[in-house]
């Protein structure tokens, strides 16, 4: 059994889709730390069967927007004194800037440089969102 020490102040991001910790890790840009990180892929879960989990040693700040919009099931939990002293809870996000980019080649954001790519979602049931410029459909496969 892996074991992996306890953190005694940080972030605890937890239950992530297996396969989608990497992807947030280098989303938050953890590989670039001067700090303690540990990324935990395809551990057993209870709930979950399998799942990706990221040890933080740090208070940082964490686009929950982003996370949510990747897997709405991740929990964050704020550590400290080695306790769990503050779980949140995400969704799927009303808006996402930055994340993803439009598909569509008449898209001012295909065209223009420096133009946040932004989406509305339309569908939470189904995880659907709209370009905000040109109503590009963009349903994330998660």
């Amino acid at each position: 059994m892996l074991n992996i020490n306890s953190i005694s102040k940080g972030i605890v991001i937890d239950h992530i889709k297996p396969g989608y910790g990497f992807f947030i890790f280098k989303h938050l840009k953890l590989d670039e730390a001067n700090f303690t990180v540990a990324l935990i892929m395809n551990a057993t879960s209870k709930k979950h069967g399998r799942k990706d989990m990221i040890k933080i040693e740090n208070v940082i700040d964490i686009d929950l927007a982003m996370l949510g919009f990747i897997d709405p099931n991740i929990t964050v939990n704020i550590i400290e004194d080695e306790k769990i002293t503050e779980k949140i809870t995400l969704s799927l996000p009303d808006k996402v800037e930055g994340i993803i980019e439009c598909k569509n080649p008449r898209c001012i954001t295909s065209n223009e440089r420096g133009i946040v790519h932004k989406f509305v979602l339309i569908n939470e049931e189904k995880g659907t969102y709209k370009c905000e410029y040109c109503d590009q459909i963009y349903s994330w496969e998660g």
